[in-house]
């Protein structure tokens, strides 16, 4: 068992202390073992070393944490700045590339098309065709240029049949277009948004996994260097105390 009332000499600055005021070698973090065994390599896990001289490595790999978190999370912003500015997840507006690109053709098929799929155009044909059965059928007016059952009317009926159909297939065309152009712009939207939560997730991982244990650990850290700060102070007002005594 250990006695915190005998005195130790500190490996680093070899003063002494109570075994109170510090930890053997073999009793310390890995981290702050291996940053003082890099300074002294001989040092053996039965060497004392003081809470005085711990601060300091303390306070080293508090910095060696934060230094480390940083890099992580600056590589994570890097890969999602690259994300963001990657050509493939290009979005185009698809209304303002299909308006620049039509051709004359393709304006009126779409006029003729948006017409044609309208009640105007249905009340219009109905209205024409009724005024022309009644007048060749009732020879109103002495007009009769196209007799019962309307052949005429029937070759008229397929010709605007006959245009119109390729024409609603031109438009019809440029809306599959539109959709293709659609789709692809929702691939890409997606593929972006699964791209920048894949490194949200990295950033909730680095998260969960190292920084809150490290925050952890470093206000540990920090109750110990209050601590010690108190016992200093504690200490100094001792010394301050018995000097005025002795006076």
């Amino acid at each position: 068992m250990k006695n915190n009332n005998v005195m130790q000499t500190c490996y680093i600055d070899h003063q002494q202390f109570m075994a109170s005021e510090g930890k053997m070698f073999g009793e310390l973090a890995d981290p702050i073992r291996r940053m003082i065994h890099a300074q002294h390599p001989k040092i053996t896990n039965r060497d004392f070393v003081c809470n005085r001289d711990l601060l300091v490595y303390d306070l080293r790999h508090v910095d060696n944490l934060v230094k480390d978190d940083n890099k992580k999370i600056q590589k994570l912003d890097r890969r999602l700045t690259k994300t963001m500015a990657n050509d493939k997840f290009v979005i185009t507006d698809v209304n303002d590339a299909m308006k620049n690109s039509l051709t004359v053709g393709e304006k009126i098929a779409d006029a003729v098309a948006r017409f044609g799929g309208s009640w105007t155009f249905i009340i219009i044909f109905i209205a024409i065709l009724a005024i022309w059965m009644i007048l060749n059928g009732l020879e109103l007016f002495g007009i009769h240029f196209d007799k019962y059952p309307f052949i005429l009317l029937n070759l008229f009926l397929s010709c605007v049949a006959a245009i119109q159909a390729p024409i609603i297939l031109m438009s019809q065309n440029r809306s599959a277009d539109l959709d293709r152009m659609n789709a692809e712009n929702d691939y890409h939207v997606s593929l972006k948004s699964e791209q920048e939560l894949r490194i949200l997730h990295a950033k909730l991982d680095l998260l969960a996994r190292e920084q809150v244990p490290h925050n952890l650990e470093i206000a540990q850290i920090q109750l110990r260097m209050i601590g010690e700060l108190q016992h200093e102070v504690s200490a100094l007002h001792q010394e301050i105390h018995d000097l005025k005594g002795e006076r």
